[in-house]
């Protein structure tokens, strides 16, 4: 669908069983937005919830003007849900923004205006992200080489700045956090949105790694607030953390093929895997136990994947 030209911006959200917490974000926007003169659009694609999420879509609906509801009948995944938003979208700019996200004051506006005065040199936007206690959260980073992942995995990157952070100053980075990215739709498409062979976690490098190949820069805007709550909430648990392994080896397999990099971040990953898993026999962790018993299956089920492919 071509852009409509009086639509200004669309607003993407996806949603799986966070009925409150989308209603909340849904709120935000709107009262941030209030008396605004930009003209957009929500989109909420619900990847089929089945907490009462899509009713409570449906009420707001009533006091949120141009919210518009794609319901699927499968979780898709949020690259894909994503990618399918873009396709109905009627704005020229796209904001994506996780249903996890509380928007402060008129951090929409600040973000799409300062994105319209610059957008031929500034062509993917993140805002500053906070914590719910609204300390900083960190939101933005280099790719990740092999020194980066080392410190990811074994320096506790985030705490020195070496991994991720959230810069005080408008600032060119690598990549911004995929709970909230303005960027205007044509460079979106340009660049053929959202992989959706990643099914969570890491869309957003591999987004923006492709559009800095296609000449694309992206940027951290420190003026614009919102609150995140995703990464606070998913610390301690297992699934996230094993959907960072697959990222890792899926971002390689497809960006870095060379043999010397795959081999040695593999290597990293079984490392980091065996410690933990030294440690939780140590200590009777059960969680570090099950959760690095996983991530060093990946690992290895790598390996083999890798010499069956040079076998062949």
């Amino acid at each position: 669908m071509q852009a409509a030209g009086n639509m200004n911006l669309s607003i993407i959200v996806i949603s799986y069983n966070t009925k409150e917490i989308t209603k909340n974000c849904l709120d935000s926007i709107s009262e941030s937005l209030k008396g605004s003169s930009i003209n957009y659009e929500v989109i909420i694609v619900d990847n089929a919830s089945n907490d009462g999420t899509v009713n409570k879509i449906k009420n707001l609906k009533l006091k949120i003007r141009n919210l518009n509801l794609i319901q699927n009948n499968k979780n898709i995944g949020f690259a894909k849900a994503n990618n399918q938003a873009v396709k109905q979208s009627k704005g020229n700019y796209l904001l994506f923004l996780n249903s996890d996200i509380v928007v402060l004051d008129n951090a929409i506006e600040k973000m799409f205006l300062f994105y319209k005065e610059n957008e031929k040199t500034v062509h993917f936007l993140g805002g500053k992200l906070l914590n719910k206690d609204k300390t900083p959260q960190p939101s933005a980073g280099p790719f990740y080489s092999l020194p980066v992942v080392f410190g990811a995995l074994f320096l506790k990157g985030d705490y020195w700045g070496l991994t991720r952070y959230s810069p005080n100053r408008l600032k060119k980075v690598d990549w911004v956090s995929g709970a909230c990215i303005l960027a205007r739709k044509s460079y979106f498409e340009d660049v053929n949105g959202f992989d959706e062979n990643i099914f969570m976690y890491m869309e957003e490098l591999d987004l923006l790694y492709r559009a800095r190949q296609s000449g694309y820069q992206t940027y951290f805007y420190p003026e614009a607030h919102f609150i995140h709550l995703g990464s606070a909430s998913s610390n301690g648990k297992t699934y996230p953390i094993l959907q960072v392994f697959k990222g890792f080896l899926f971002f390689y397999n497809k960006h870095h093929k060379d043999g010397f990099s795959q081999f040695f971040l593999r290597f990293m990953l079984k490392l980091k895997s065996l410690i933990a898993l030294m440690i939780g026999k140590i200590t009777g962790n059960q969680y570090l136990l099950k959760t690095y018993e996983e991530a060093y299956k990946l690992a290895r089920l790598a390996e083999a994947t890798s010499k069956r492919a040079k076998m062949a």
